[in-house]
């Protein structure tokens, strides 16, 4: 797809960059800048800057920058075509589309209308008589007609490949199945169905599109129990949340996060239409801010047994920094058979205890700061000394984790009650632990100091500057240019003497616009480098510099970079009269000389 630059600079120039982040983030004007919380990592201390006269954003905390086409980019996980065309529908303006077809598009596209495709032939699959087994399970697993039909629920054939000869027959190739994750191409060159004998649960997006699957596997046969659609174009298990379609709508004032797809069901058929599951991984950083988008308070609700716990950890570790409330429900470990505690997930509790008793236990959970200390207690031996200060131990660095001094009183006092030592004596090693923390980050930062330039390195390692002294000044002329375009007419020196690819590939596209009279800012550029790569252009055009003596500074940068550049190309020949010679020598030795 190629698009009239003149279209781009129009757009950028129609798409503020603070109105277009202010749609996603909440910003506060301080400063010269705006100031709002990441979307792109969690945190609680506002990191992420929007410069309005730049057009720029860039987050001191994960490093993200860019323009609005990369914030929408980002955002909503688009390509840089697909974000052009979004950008374009807010300011009204039609794309000016010409040349090539948009393969990724299309290939999106199509994997998107393949799933759709294959959730209706496996939703009629499971009326028809060959569904029979699978509607039988469903009965097992008191799964009714009703919520059977909400989630779209279906059955995989046994055969091996009919749902492919089903899809191929409606015009679809055995490629795109395959690209869209419902087809898989044999060792002898045949291909068959991803799914067989199971029960289908099709995944949607909180667009409403089906953009791949779950599934189970029938009680009997042999395989993975679980098993889901491999990531495509469209389906992405870091980033999906199973059931948020439907329970982003609830009108209940949390969401409840639980492991299994079954137990979504469950309890929305229970009457708790705001459950959902990530899609049989561990809650991602990206699955926390997605879900921050839709509610302020999580409860999380895992098994519980000890896997369950320990993921549970993990959760809450993950989810610290987010801008969320997180409370735990722990299910109660009802006696078995056996007299010994029962393991649970919430499909159990509620077919055996009902509705109510969860819906007692969901108003019964605890604040993660709650859990986390009776978690330990419950770990923990308190009748002799050395299980006492083990869980003291643990309970002064859970507690002086705590950000807030009024929750370190209120957990350290609990912590202390529970150890039967004084509050005043566990606070006080508490103080000591979070000193030595503060005296690791300043050894820390002072080494670091120790080394100002490594600092200044791109983060992404396949960037980083093989010559740092030409590299800093690369980026002090980008700096240059970009403040006052004029100073090109100073800029006596080529891209093909810059040590740094990136710099100077940059330097040439701003040239080249700005001799074409066109936009001469980093934004424009979305399209020609990664992620990455104009995350660090962001970083480095964004370090202070004075236009007082830019004549002077911009003779100073280029005056580094051709002595750099001088004493490369004298290496290189260093080098390669060194080869010569030992050609010449072992060439002598052949010959007996």
């Amino acid at each position: 797809m190629a698009i009239p630059e003149q279209f781009i600079d129009e757009l950028v120039a129609r798409s503020d960059i603070a109105d277009v982040v202010g749609e996603y983030v909440h910003l506060t004007p301080k400063g010269a800048n705006m100031w709002g919380l990441c979307p792109f990592h969690t945190e609680k201390t506002p990191s992420f800057s929007v410069n309005r006269d730049r057009q720029i954003y860039k987050c001191f905390g994960c490093g993200k920058g860019g323009g609005a086409i990369n914030f929408i980019m980002e955002m909503e996980r688009l390509s840089y075509p697909d974000a052009i065309r979004h950008l374009a529908k807010r300011a009204g303006m039609e794309v000016p589309e010409t040349g090539g077809s948009d393969q990724a598009r299309k290939k999106y596209r199509r994997a998107q209308e393949a799933n759709k495709e294959a959730a209706r032939f496996y939703y009629n699959f499971l009326g028809s008589p060959g569904g029979g087994a699978v509607r039988d399970y469903l009965v097992q697993r008191q799964i009714g007609p009703k919520f059977a039909t909400r989630f779209g629920l279906g059955a995989a054939p046994g055969e091996w490949d009919v749902l492919t000869k089903a899809l191929t027959a409606k015009g679809f190739s055995k490629m795109e199945l395959i690209d869209a994750g419902l087809s898989v191409a044999g060792k002898n060159g045949g291909v068959y169905d991803k799914f067989r004998s199971r029960l289908m649960l099709p995944v949607i997006d909180v667009r409403g599109d089906v953009v791949g699957f779950t599934s189970r596997l029938l009680p009997g046969l042999e395989g993975a129990k679980y098993l889901n659609s491999p990531d495509t174009v469209c389906f992405k298990k870091s980033q999906l949340i199973y059931a948020l379609n439907l329970a982003k709508a609830t009108k209940r004032p949390n969401l409840i996060l639980v492991e299994g797809n079954i137990d979504v069901i469950t309890l929305h058929q229970a009457g708790f239409d705001n459950v959902v599951a990530t899609m049989g991984t561990a809650l991602t950083a990206d699955h926390a801010r997605i879900l921050s988008r839709y509610t302020k308070e999580l409860v999380v609700c895992y098994d519980n047994d000890e896997a369950g716990k320990k993921s549970t950890d993990r959760v809450l570790g993950i989810l610290k920094n987010a801008d969320l409330a997180v409370r735990v429900l722990q299910l109660p470990n009802a006696p078995g058979p056996d007299g010994k505690p029962m393991k649970q997930d919430p499909d159990d509790f509620v077919k055996k205890f009902g509705p109510d008793a969860f819906e007692r236990c969901l108003n019964g959970s605890a604040g993660q700061n709650d859990y986390k200390i009776d978690t330990l207690l419950q770990r923990a031996d308190l009748s002799t000394d050395d299980g006492r200060m083990a869980f003291l131990r643990s309970a002064v660095e859970t507690v002086g984790r705590l950000q807030s001094p009024i929750e370190r009183e209120i957990y350290g006092n609990k912590a202390a009650q529970a150890a039967g030592i004084s509050g005043a004596a566990f606070a006080q090693e508490v103080e000591r632990w979070r000193k030595g923390q503060v005296r690791q980050a300043r050894r820390k930062e002072e080494r670091r100091d120790l080394t100002p330039t490594v600092s200044r390195q791109p983060k992404a390692r396949q960037l980083r500057y093989d010559n740092i002294r030409s590299g800093l000044a690369e980026e002090g002329i980008l700096r240059l240019v970009l403040m006052d375009p004029a100073l090109f007419s100073l800029a006596g020196v080529e891209p093909e003497q810059f040590s740094s690819p990136l710099l100077g590939k940059a330097f040439l596209l701003l040239r080249d616009r700005h001799e074409r009279d066109l936009s001469v800012q980093l934004p424009a550029l979305a399209g020609e480098f990664t992620s990455e790569e104009m995350s660090h252009l962001v970083e480095a055009t964004s370090q202070p510099e004075s236009m007082a003596q830019a004549g002077q500074a911009m003779a100073d940068y280029i005056k580094t970079i051709r002595t750099e550049n001088q004493q490369r190309q004298e290496s290189k020949g260093d080098d390669a009269l060194l080869a010569l010679r030992t050609r010449r020598r072992e060439t002598m030795m052949e010959d007996g000389q």
